[in-house]
């Protein structure tokens, strides 16, 4: 017990920091702050836990890998990622983090790409490769999976908030099925982000359960109050997806002077008649729910189409509802569509939708947005925090504020315009950015940093932020390692899906049922993966996170020795300790054991029952904390 005792002891070190800056159990974060100021504190997170990793284990005394650092490389020879972060840590004097090693490369690339740790015996290739790309052989290898399709089907889920039931309307378990299949095939087809925008933009049919890309608009639904609450909420929310521009949600309730001031230059001049403008878009749309039950409204489908009632645009003729009133001004009764920044307006016969699609991925808040999603994603630290917050005015580093007090709005404004610039070069393909992104030298540079490290250079990324991983991710990780493999049967949760998976990746919500009550739901939960509704996807920890991986049965199931052939160890019991222990080191952490690990293994295998030591050290290994972060 004295292995586990110790490693659980410093695992608990990190989970109970009270550290104001600390976001791992620190006070949760505002999502809209003042400009200059950030919503997490990934710099100090990563220095806590490459903390407690170096008194654990010094992995630099036995691992492989290069050392790049900014004054070996030539910022002409560069990338746009590479030339602008090491272009920056340059001229502020910053030395950047070395390169990582090949060890810790392929787990956090593999996690990253698909949100699955690699095979003790792909780590072994990897490890053994002696060519000079084997990095990038590596990358598109994982690029080339399915599980690279279900884990951004997963994240796209998150961003288009995929979910069977939220405030205000249902999608029923066969409209999530639709709409999961929908998104995967799109990774899988490498359909442009641009079109995936567009189709779920001007999404018109007649059934969500079987026409995937219905199932988008109908989340901005408003019930039982004037239609024009719904034309709102689907402009603000399509703008809050695409655009990062969340302050379109508060405009259409109210003028930004006085209420946005300290957030936005754009924001505090936008007025409401603006926003009116964007939703006047829907005006001439209807989204219906239709029973298909004669006994009961519930369950329905949803149909989008043109609205047949309605021959006139957005008016100004209510007094009830979500939004305060919408008033005539002066003889005017009605707004027509214009698009806010271009001021764009359907042509005559034009579908009002499709005009507000084509300025919508036009914008160039549409590849901002796209690049600084992935951006946080990979780096763990967005360009624009938050990602839905983005300021039109503060976004040009040609054209930086001159309002006193006001800054340019990104980390690296030039690295996000060029970058931005370089996604639609690459026609809109998610997936050349992601390439483009893990094979920069930024994204190689190590954890670890040499010295002191300064909070004050965290926008300037000069060392890799650690990610702790998703509940899909740590479930999916214990199930690949321990041998113990679930049935999970989705056709029972999720018509249409009639297949039983192993993986809560490949599941729609992440969960075996929608209704989140089972215990692999409670254990995502607990992870805090957000419902897509009112609650985002948060990378905080919690006490109940670390209680999990101690007593939940999802982990004690898989420690065991005995009762199944195909158990981690009962299939490697048989082996001499040394042996054992880098089998486990290998296929959990995806590293071997350093010589005091190695130590500490030996003499816990050597005291007591060697099976049931050598599920205490297993234990040990899944609460370790390599395994439950990406670093």
């Amino acid at each position: 017990m004295c292995l586990r005792l110790t490693l659980f002891l410093a695992f608990s070190a990190l989970c109970i920091a009270q550290d104001a800056e600390c976001s791992f159990l620190g006070p949760q974060r505002e999502r809209i702050l003042e400009a200059g100021k950030y919503g997490r504190k990934p710099g100090r997170l990563t220095d806590l836990t490459a903390q407690v990793m170096s008194r654990m284990s010094d992995v630099r005394s036995f691992v492989p890998g290069g050392s790049r650092t900014n004054s070996q490389l030539q910022l002409e020879e560069m990338g746009t990622i590479d030339r602008h972060i090491y272009g920056t840590l340059q001229s502020k004097g910053v030395t950047a983090a070395a390169r990582t090693d090949d060890y810790e490369f392929i787990r956090r690339v593999a996690l990253d790409l698909t949100g699955r740790i690699p095979t003790p015996e792909r780590v072994a290739l990897f490890i053994a490769d002696a060519r000079t790309n084997k990095r990038e052989v590596l990358i598109d290898e994982l690029l080339a999976t399915t599980a690279w399709v279900d884990k951004w089907t997963m994240f796209y889920g998150d961003l288009l908030k995929n979910n069977s039931i939220n405030l205000n309307i249902r999608r029923e378990k066969e409209g999530v099925s639709a709409f999961y299949t929908w998104i995967s095939n799109a990774l899988k087809t490498a359909k442009p982000y641009s079109t995936m925008a567009t189709e779920l933009i001007v999404a018109t049919g007649g059934n969500s359960y079987t026409q995937g890309e219905l199932n988008f608009l109908p989340g901005s639904f408003q019930p039982a109050v004037p239609q024009q609450d719904t034309y709102d909420q689907s402009a603000a929310d399509v703008a809050k997806t695409f655009l990062g521009l969340g302050h379109l949600n508060c405009i259409l309730c109210h003028n930004g002077r006085g209420h946005l001031d300290t957030l936005s230059i754009w924001g505090k001049a936008a007025t409401r008649s603006q926003g009116w403008g964007m939703a006047s878009f829907f005006s001439r749309t209807a989204m219906s729910r239709i029973s298909i039950n004669t006994d009961s409204f519930v369950p329905y489908y949803w149909a989008i189409g043109p609205n047949p009632n309605l021959r006139t645009d957005y008016a100004l003729n209510t007094t009830t509802g979500n939004r305060p009133a919408r008033s005539p001004i002066g003889t005017q009764t009605t707004v027509s569509p214009t698009y806010l920044f271009t001021s764009a307006k359907p042509a005559a016969g034009e579908d009002y939708r499709t005009v507000y699609a084509r300025e919508i991925v036009a914008d160039p808040l549409f590849s901002k947005a796209a690049v600084n999603y992935l951006w946080e994603h990979f780096f763990g630290l967005a360009l624009v925090t938050p990602t839905d917050g983005f300021d039109p005015a503060r976004l040009d580093p040609d054209n930086p504020p001159t309002d006193e007090g006001w800054a340019l709005q990104p980390t690296n404004a030039a690295l996000l315009r060029d970058l931005a610039g370089d996604f639609v070069t690459l026609k809109y393909d998610v997936k050349k950015l992601m390439r483009q992104i893990v094979m920069s030298e930024a994204y190689q540079m190590s954890s670890r940093y040499p010295g002191t490290w300064d909070p004050a250079w965290e926008p300037l990324y000069a060392r890799h932020y650690v990610r702790r991983l998703w509940g899909e991710e740590l479930h999916d990780a214990l199930v690949q390692t321990s041998g113990l493999t679930p049935s999970y049967d989705l056709g029972r949760s999720y018509p249409g899906l009639s297949r039983t998976e192993a993986y809560t990746m490949r599941s729609p919500e992440g969960a075996t049922t929608p209704d989140r009550g089972g215990p692999v739901s409670r254990f995502l939960d607990g992870f805090l993966r957000g419902n897509r509704d009112d609650e985002d996807r948060r990378n905080d920890g919690s006490i109940s996170q670390a209680l999990a991986l101690m007593n939940d049965p999802l982990v004690l199931t898989r420690i065991r020795g005995t009762g199944n052939a195909l158990l981690l160890l009962q299939k490697n019991l048989s082996k001499s300790d040394e042996e054992l222990i880098n089998t486990l080191f290998l296929t959990v952490l995806s590293r071997n054991p350093t010589d005091a690990e190695k130590t500490a293994g030996l003499s816990q295998l050597r005291t007591g029952t060697r099976t049931t030591q050598a599920e205490d050290l297993l234990w040990s290994l899944y609460n370790k904390i390599d395994f439950i972060f990406s670093y």
